[in-house]
């Protein structure tokens, strides 16, 4: 159902289910589908008639929303007359304001209705008190106030006509608190808990990092639960406690018996809430356990208690998805208008989706609207503040929170911890060990605290809810420097090991090492920036260059150089020999023909004075690719000639490869011998190819199927392009999958597909745009050449397809692109 054909505004929902649908299945056997299609048919008449518009259905039970509540009372008394035969239907009525997504609704309004439909018997229709007000109190029998098991305040529930059912299946027998709100998401961890709790798993504990919602799914599983425990769900609040020896007492006070030896032939639940603090009197916990043959405990705690038979659950914060709702939710309380935009998706991605986080921002927006919210996240503590005054003190802001669970490490865990805090985004347990000096028990110590979080293949991830308290501690230690300073060398030791690795067959693995390090590589480089080290700033982001280049960080990368350059005083030749040919190749990209020239130059007199022949090799070529840009012909094949013959006496097939390549594409720019560049980018392929270099190899074949293109050779040209993007994409080269796009522009334009062609060369132009690329001339002329005529051949429609173009992103265009080439 799409949204637009949903009521909005105040809408009534009506939810029906059937009552002992699974006895009625065993006792009709076949019979049952007859009689379920029959019960279907009657209902969704009922609720046509009177302007119902089904939301969903799921298996025997219906979702309907109403935008009249008059009208959904009269659909529930008609379907409920309409019903026949053994099938008995209980429904659930209730009016509210809910808002209105892509996805449908979102809000409490349609859980309380749910609820509602929940507690009644067949045949019975139940109504709130919200829809009662609006449809008066005729033919309405009062039933009370009621709790159910959302387990927020009690519901006055009313019934339509006066038939006699028994008691609503309310939770009234039992201390489970009241909460604020219903759960929002965590929809597939309640069935799992419910699942181990309802088989024979008789102790579960429910762990995650303080604010991720483990008290208000634990209640949600205990309300769950109530019915199907003869002596009932007991909630046992531990936080208060600050001596393990009170925990006994405390949870028969909470059961209401003398002491816990009266509970070990309870058929119980105990819900037992925040017990990281007082682990010592687990084993008390676990003896009564084993004591005990019906006794089930749920518990929730920063860390497990590490009992016999204990099954650890392991709280994650929220999807985005169900973390936007969460956060709409919240924040309509306290504002009503509040609706869903880009802002309130990236508040949520910034707080890690952590439920405590969000809540304490949502109650923000009473004076701050979401976009202006955003832009005070950037220091998360001080601003998320102002939680319930009835919530614990260590849950009305975040930092008390996380506080809580570092005042509960040891020593050696409490450094461990602060030493992490150097690291942003995800790190490995190599760099765990080399920089924050921590063994692998250490690091396991603080992932049972919920202040790590294992990822997979040996990496780690300190929600930055959690690092920014960490980073607190680490400025504030005095060891801050020496910390940072260890971070630093780590990261450029590996940018220095992986430089000569992207250029050879295992470049794929070390490109995507770089980009699980590039938030790492980004701290490092802000702290030697910061800190005035030229040296080291100068290195690193000289080093990186070609990972910047390829993925399209053109302006990301600028912007390293200009901050490293500001600090460069004291720093090597070398440093600076590696970071002035990175910043002309930022340059290069942006078509500043002159700045690459005096760049280069450079670049290549610092690397002859060294004596490093490889990157010399380089900066040859490109600086002889500056002088083509600037039509200096001359200089340029003389630079070229001076690269090739040193890259051939030091035997660097690559460097000759690439000299050679370049040599290729300036006769094309020239108007020289197509044939004799050809054979010279076939030479340059081999050798690529020789040494395993995936990109180069890519982005060689783009230009001799350009050049196929241009001979006529389709076919051997299509074959040429596949295999050039399906290399660039196994390493998400950005720099030559844009550039490749004109190329197979063309040859859909040659293939007769002109939608393709137009929508490839939107896409480029809008691509090139956003990276800061541009195009070479002969490519320039290509796509120049194909855009008139794929424009003047559709007339009235290219608008339309160069629109549909420009908005794709590079993934989509190359999804394209390749199709076209089919």
């Amino acid at each position: 159902m799409a949204s637009a054909d949903l009521p909005a505004g105040t809408v009534t929902f009506l939810f029906t289910d059937i009552e002992g649908s699974t006895r009625l299945l065993h006792e009709l056997g076949d019979a049952y589908a007859d009689e379920l299609a029959a019960h279907r048919h009657a209902l969704r008449d009922a609720f046509t008639r009177h302007g119902g518009v089904e939301v969903d259905t799921q298996g025997d039970a219906f979702f309907v929303a109403f935008a009249r509540a008059g009208k959904a009372l009269a659909a529930a008394a008609d379907a409920q007359r309409a019903l026949k035969g053994p099938i008995r239907v209980r429904i659930g009525l209730h009016t509210g304001e809910p808002l209105l997504t892509e996805e449908g609704y979102v809000g409490i309004d349609v859980h309380r209705a749910a609820r509602i439909a929940a507690v009644g018997h067949g045949g019975q229709v139940l109504i709130s008190q919200a829809t009662r007000d609006l449809v008066g109190a005729e033919e309405l029998r009062d039933l009370g106030e009621h709790r159910l098991k959302d387990l927020t305040a009690p519901e006055r529930i009313y019934q339509l006509g006066d038939h006699d059912f028994p008691p609503l299946k309310s939770i009234d027998r039992t201390n489970l608190p009241v909460t604020a709100t219903p759960l929002v998401g965590r929809e597939t961890e309640l069935a799992e808990l419910l699942a181990l709790l309802r088989n024979a798993t008789r102790l579960v504990t429910l762990t995650g990092p303080g604010g991720s919602g483990k008290t208000r799914l634990a209640l949600q599983v205990a309300a769950e639960l109530v019915d199907e425990f003869q002596d009932s769900v007991y909630f046992v609040s531990l936080a208060p406690v600050q001596d393990p020896a009170l925990v006994a007492p405390t949870m028969a006070q909470a059961a209401g018996v003398r002491d816990l030896d009266d509970l070990r032939h309870a058929e119980a639940l105990l819900l037992l809430d925040n017990f990281e603090h007082l682990l010592p009197a687990a084993n008390e916990v676990g003896e009564l356990l084993a004591g005990s043959s019906k006794l089930k405990l749920l518990a929730t705690s920063r860390v497990r208690l590490r009992l016999t038979g204990e099954r650890e659950f392991a709280l994650d914060p929220l999807p985005q998805a169900q973390a936007v709702e969460f956060f709409v939710e919240r924040a309509r309380e306290v504002k009503r208008d509040v609706r869903f935009d880009d802002s309130v998706e990236e508040i949520c991605r910034r707080l890690d989706g952590l439920p405590l986080a969000l809540e304490l921002a949502a109650s923000r927006v009473k004076i701050l609207d979401p976009p202006l919210l955003l832009e005070r996240l950037e220091r998360r503590l001080p601003l998320l503040t102002g939680g319930a005054r009835d919530a614990p003190e260590r849950q009305q802001t975040l930092r008390a929170t996380i506080e809580w669970s570092y005042d509960l490490l040891d020593p050696r865990l409490q450094r461990v911890f602060l030493c992490l805090a150097a690291f942003r985004g995800t790190f490995s347990l190599d760099a765990a060990e080399r920089v924050a000096t921590a063994d692998l028990d250490e690091i396991a110590g603080l992932v049972d605290w919920n202040l790590l979080k294992p990822i997979g293949q040996g990496r780690f991830l300190m929600l930055e809810t959690i690092r920014e308290y960490g980073v607190e501690l680490l400025d504030a230690s005095g060891e801050s420097d020496e910390i940072r300073d260890r971070h630093l060398d780590f990261f450029l030791a590996f940018v220095v090991e992986a430089e000569p690795n992207l250029t050879g067959p295992d470049q794929r693995q070390w490109y995507d090492r770089l980009r699980l390090e590039q938030d790492n590589l980004r701290e490092a480089l802000a702290y030697a920036c910061d800190s005035g080290d030229g040296e080291r700033a100068l290195m690193l982001a000289g080093t990186i260059w070609r990972f910047w280049w390829n993925r399209g960080y053109t302006d990301e990368a600028g912007h390293w150089y200009e901050r490293a350059f500001a600090v460069e005083e004291g720093a090597s030749v070398e440093a600076r020999a590696r970071a002035v040919f990175g910043f002309a190749h930022v340059s290069e990209s942006r078509g500043d023909s002159e700045q690459t020239l005096i760049r280069m130059g450079e670049a290549a007199d610092l690397f002859r004075q060294i004596g490093d022949t490889r990157w010399l090799v380089l900066a040859l070529t490109h600086l002889a690719q500056a002088h083509a840009a600037l039509d200096d012909r001359v200089r340029s094949e003389s630079i070229d000639e001076e690269a090739l013959k040193l890259a051939q006496a030091t035997g660097d097939v690559r460097g000759a490869s690439i000299v050679k390549s370049n040599v290729a594409f300036h006769q094309i720019l020239w108007g020289g011998d197509r044939d004799q560049a050809a054979s010279l980018l076939q030479e340059a392929l081999e050798g690529f190819r020789a040494v395993g270099d995936t990109y180069a190899i890519g982005n060689s074949l783009m230009g001799v199927a350009a050049l196929d293109l241009q001979r006529g050779d389709l076919d051997v040209a299509r074959g040429r392009m596949r295999e050039s993007l399906e290399l660039s994409s196994s390493l998400g080269d950005a720099h030559t999958l844009v550039h490749s796009l004109v190329v197979v522009a063309a040859t859909a334009l040659a293939r007769g597909d002109e939608s393709a062609c137009a929508r490839l060369c939107a896409a480029d132009e809008a691509l090139c745009e956003a990276h800061g690329f541009e195009l070479e001339q002969f490519e320039r002329e290509l796509f120049d050449e194909t855009a008139t005529v794929v424009r003047r051949s559709l007339a009235e429609r290219a608008d339309a397809e160069w629109a549909i173009g420009s908005e794709l992103d590079l993934d989509a265009a190359v999804d394209l692109a390749l199709r076209a080439l089919d």
